[in-house]
């Protein structure tokens, strides 16, 4: 006699839910993603003005100047001005406008740079927003990278095609990729109840030492000829071509990265499929009553969330890094990815905008170490900051005198318990 299939709850599928009650995990990650725009502003203001404060506060000249306070204090205001805007003037320089270059295009190149590091972030960070959506934690953004990457190494270095079928072949091989290994967690917990952290989790160790194998092993990803655990150069019939040219680096990745925002926002808010994945996100146990199968909708959610981030590992190995890849391609994109989604609210615009930012931070992080020695860790600082802030909305509204509830939130409220 064949076990019964366990749905999401841990109960038997097809048996009625006690109560009509949300799951706990429903309610949290809908909380998470109900912040207000406002809210979410204000929370990226006040991370800035903590990062600003630990610029000042690990600065030579501050602390020297901090050293004889009582007796020039003025010198002391000095250079925590010095400090803090001569580090937020450098992230400036090396993500968006670099006001000191000698040329135009020049000057311009911190934001191709800004592009290209927020590329990979806004692909996983959709795939992560997407299950947000659905009530699904994908903490599996690495595994999936590293899958996605795999299988279009595989396109990548075993065939020889024309630049207008390499190309497409290694971005949808990325794809497969990453949905078959987000679509393993979906089937896993429709049919077994398992949590999707945990499988997730597990998978991306699975997924870092089978691509650790592929690197180490000759006949598969590793480079002819050598005996380190990296891949051949990616040949030009399959690299993303520039955008504009040298010396910008915005290659044609991040078109493709907009056209993955426009087909999810279409998917969640546009097709039948989207409405059923907010439905089963919002209370699955109403969504099942209403006649949606719940378990299929996992399935669905977490293989095409896992398709985003491995066309994220494509996008890696086609356009970021081209001189031969390691097991550490994902570069932490997929954890990443994470803080993208919930600074986004998980719409596919917002994971746009949020990548932007973070692609920014980390465009102008080096600036800031190369020309006014701050750590790059301040920047990781921040990220965090704007992570526990996104996620304690009373906190940002406490800090900055506004009202516990606004309106849309107090009505969102009445909804959710009516």
């Amino acid at each position: 006699m064949s076990a019964p299939t366990i749905d999401t709850n841990g109960q038997p599928a097809g048996s009625k839910p006690a109560t009509a009650e949300r799951p706990p995990q429903n309610k949290l990650i809908t909380e998470l993603l109900s912040s207000s725009v406002t809210t979410t502003v204000l929370a990226i203001v006040l991370s800035m003005l903590i990062g600003g404060l630990l610029i000042a506060f690990t600065d030579a000249k501050v602390i020297e100047a901090a050293g004889y306070f009582f007796q020039r204090p003025a010198d002391t205001f000095v250079a925590l001005w010095d400090a803090i805007s001569g580090g937020y003037a450098a992230l400036f320089r090396g993500s968006i406008f670099n006001y000191e270059a000698p040329s135009f295009l020049r000057a311009i190149k911190p934001l191709s740079d800004t592009l290209n590091f927020a590329t990979p972030l806004i692909m996983a960070g959709l795939g992560v927003g997407l299950a947000f959506r659905v009530g699904l934690f994908n903490i599996g953004g690495r595994g999936q990278m590293l899958m996605g990457a795999a299988a279009s190494g595989f396109v990548m270095f075993g065939v020889d095609l024309p630049f207008a079928l390499h190309l497409p072949l290694v971005i949808i091989a990325g794809i497969a990729g990453g949905v078959i290994w987000g679509g393993l967690v979906g089937f896993l917990k429709a049919r077994t109840g398992a949590h999707e952290v945990i499988l997730t989790i597990m998978l991306n160790f699975v997924a870092f030492y089978f691509i650790a194998w592929l690197l180490s092993t000759p006949g598969l990803l590793m480079r002819p000829g050598g005996n380190q655990p990296i891949s051949p150069v990616t040949p030009e019939s399959a690299k993303f071509p520039l955008l504009f040219g040298a010396p910008l680096t915005t290659h044609w990745g991040f078109i493709v990265a907009l056209l993955a925002a426009g087909f999810v926002w279409w998917l969640m808010e546009r097709s039948s499929l989207g409405f059923r994945m907010r439905a089963v996100g919002e209370n699955p146990h109403a969504a099942r009553a209403s006649g949606i199968k719940v378990e299929r909708i996992i399935f669905y959610a977490m293989a095409i969330a896992g398709g985003l981030a491995g066309l994220a590992g494509a996008n890696q190995i086609a356009g970021t890094i081209t001189t031969g890849f390691g097991s550490h391609i994902d570069a932490g994109i997929g954890f990443d990815a994470i803080t993208v989604a919930l600074l986004g609210r998980s719409r596919a615009w917002g994971v746009v905008w949020a990548g932007l930012l973070f692609g920014a931070l980390k465009a102008g992080s080096f600036t800031m170490q190369i020309a006014e020695k701050i750590p790059v860790d301040i920047v990781l600082v921040v990220q965090a900051l704007i992570v526990l802030f996104i996620a304690a909305p009373p906190l940002v509204r406490t800090v900055f005198g506004l009202k516990r509830f606004d309106r849309v939130h107090a009505l969102q409220q009445k909804g959710a318990s009516a």
